[in-house]
């Protein structure tokens, strides 16, 4: 078979893989949606993004919320296709008709609280856990990160950066359409819910990869494997000033073994060199950890 027949037999997804992925899309659309319609709109409060102008556009027209999530999102699906690609297009096109559908079915639930500390928090935990879903099935629920993503190739900021730009504004205008003790409530809102993200998609038990140079390398290694039962690597390095040969121990841990990890260490070497890094993903390999005797 030619190579490139190859490559694109194995870019089709599987049956399987295109199920999963309409779950996953539609759980977290869902999610989102009751994350809105349940807490947030009704004690108005608002998210970032084009769902935070959404949501303002919404009020100040007295429209339905579904149709301003749905069309204003269009135009940067349409960007996404040009400068992400087709999945991500089609599965942000997918879970945006299944945000905005559910957010018109859920119109005329009442407020799951009216507390306002309760509906800040809870909406944003739940705003987070159903973007976060999206994001894993490599979607999107807002169109502003694929407009960040394009701009920060032409300029010298960040994504976060452009995204945090723009919702400094989004949240400022809730303050003059909502109320400012509605803006502050929507901030804190945001904050939650972008931290939520990032346990959605890293997991609560993030890995984090460790690079160690010593002398003791051998000891060091041996140990991790005896008492952290981990498995590791070690490459062959150089010192740029010394010139001297070295040998660099490379393991993947979690991230409550960190603090094991360094007293192993410094039982060995206590002027041993230790980097350690967050990582999204591990697959692969023989990073599983062994069990412990």
């Amino acid at each position: 078979m030619p190579a490139t027949e190859q490559v694109k037999r194995h870019r089709r997804s599987t049956k399987w893989q295109l199920v999963r992925r309409l779950l996953l899309l539609t759980i977290g659309a869902v999610i989102f949606a009751i994350g809105l319609k349940g807490f947030l709109v009704p004690n108005s409060i608002i998210d970032g993004g084009i769902v935070g102008i959404s949501i303002i556009a919404s009020k100040l027209t007295d429209t339905t919320l579904a149709l301003w999530l749905f069309f204003l999102n269009i135009p940067f699906i349409f960007f996404g296709y040009k400068q992400i690609g087709k999945t991500f297009a089609l599965s942000t096109l997918y879970a945006i008709s299944i945000m905005a559908i559910a957010t018109k079915l859920l119109e005329d639930i009442g407020p799951m609280t009216r507390v306002d500390l309760l509906a800040t928090v809870f909406g944003g935990l739940i705003l987070g856990i159903g973007v976060g879903i999206v994001i894993r099935a490599s979607g999107s629920l807002d169109g502003t990160e694929i407009l960040a993503v394009s701009f920060s190739r032409s300029t010298p900021f960040s994504v976060g950066e452009i995204v945090m730009f723009f919702n400094v504004f989004i949240l400022g205008a809730a303050g003059f359409v909502f109320g400012w003790d509605r803006a502050m409530y929507s901030l804190i809102t945001y904050f939650i819910a972008f931290k939520t993200i990032d346990v959605v998609i890293d997991g609560l038990d993030q890995s984090k990869s460790v690079w160690i140079i010593s002398e003791n390398h051998e000891e060091i290694g041996l140990a991790i494997m005896d008492r952290l039962g981990r498995t590791m690597t070690y490459l062959n390095g150089e010192g740029a000033f010394s010139g001297d040969d070295k040998k660099i121990i490379f393991c993947v841990i979690s991230r409550l073994e960190e603090t094991k990890l360094k007293e192993i260490v410094r039982d060995f070497d206590e002027e041993a060199f230790i980097a350690i890094g967050n990582i999204h993903d591990v697959h692969g390999g023989r990073f599983k950890k062994k069990d412990i005797h």
